[in-house]
């Protein structure tokens, strides 16, 4: 089954942000820019403490690098609301130039953010919160109208919310998500489907279904299915001899990198490591294989 969105590919870094050195986790972000990644992104647990806050971290990491693209992976909303988040996400994306990207989750651990002082939801309850924070977000964003934002619902909701400041690009929000409904929503209403490989037992398969109920749902919604980037968390290990999916020399992550693009539509790899010499061989060696290989495959088909 060939599932091409016809993307190009972006590769990136899924970076732990532990409060130990915090020095040295702006510098891996660093090295993720000069290695030429396109995209850096931070784990968000707020009720964590021996990690930094993710959205502090973004900003000093922002201040830190011109280049590489900015993101949550992904930001728990129920503990960020939505209206205040909608201003964070602009201010930061006018401040580095247009270089933050928007990657929300529902959450999941759900005695850690009730132990933060949140009304623990079911998961169901956490889509419909992660939805009305959507349209609060977009709304907040959108300064073509001078009325007030009255938007949400049960969980989340604004009551004539001044609208601003518009982000400095179409910033993209990009979700967590594995479950049906969830991804019913991407389609609906997301530009990016961010899933975790660790997560899926049978990722071929799962990524086809994933993407078929995506497609379905943005068709239904009047919406281009190219329109929604497909991404993936990956980890893995670089050796001269490999065992596995990810696990080998470059040039054989490049190939596990082509296929998922070409045959599951992946069009954004981004690597869990916190190890620089890993980041180095991802950006310099395998993202120029890939890239190579994806264009001379769609050449072949086009």
């Amino acid at each position: 089954m060939h599932m091409d969105y016809g993307r190009d590919l972006t590769f990136g870094a899924f970076l732990t942000p532990s409060n130990a050195d915090p020095e040295a986790v702006v510098d891996r972000a660093v090295v993720a820019e000069e290695v030429g990644l396109d995209l850096v992104t931070f784990q968000d647990h707020p009720y964590q403490p021996s990690f930094l806050d993710t959205w502090t971290l973004l900003s000093w990491v922002a201040a830190r690098t011109s280049t590489i693209r900015l993101s949550g992976n992904v930001l728990n909303l129920p503990l960020r609301p939505p209206a205040v988040l909608a201003r964070a996400v602009a201010s930061l994306d006018l401040l580095s130039g247009g270089r933050v990207e928007l990657g929300l989750g529902a959450g999941a651990f759900w005695d850690g953010i009730a132990g933060m002082g949140v009304e623990r939801l079911t998961p169901g309850q956490g889509v419909t919160a992660l939805e009305e924070g959507i349209d609060i977000i977009r709304g907040l964003w959108d300064t073509s109208s001078r009325e007030r934002l009255v938007a949400g619902g049960e969980y989340h909701r604004v009551e004539g919310a001044r609208r601003g400041p518009a982000p400095a690009h179409p910033v993209e929000i990009w979700l967590g998500a594995l479950k049906p409904r969830m991804l019913r929503l991407v389609g609906r209403k997301a530009d990016g489907w961010l899933p975790s490989m660790a997560y899926l037992k049978d990722p071929m398969a799962e990524l086809a279904a994933g993407n078929d109920t995506i497609d379905t749902a943005a068709r239904a919604a009047g919406r281009d299915p190219a329109a929604v980037r497909r991404m993936l968390n990956i980890g893995g290990r670089f050796a001269q001899q490999g065992t596995g999916v990810f696990d080998g020399p470059p040039e054989a992550w490049a190939d596990e990198v082509v296929r998922l693009a070409t045959q599951r539509g992946v069009d954004t790899f981004i690597l869990a490591t916190d190890d620089v010499a890993q980041l180095a061989a991802f950006g310099q060696q395998v993202a120029p294989l890939a890239r190579e290989q994806v264009a001379a495959a769609r050449a072949v088909h086009s």
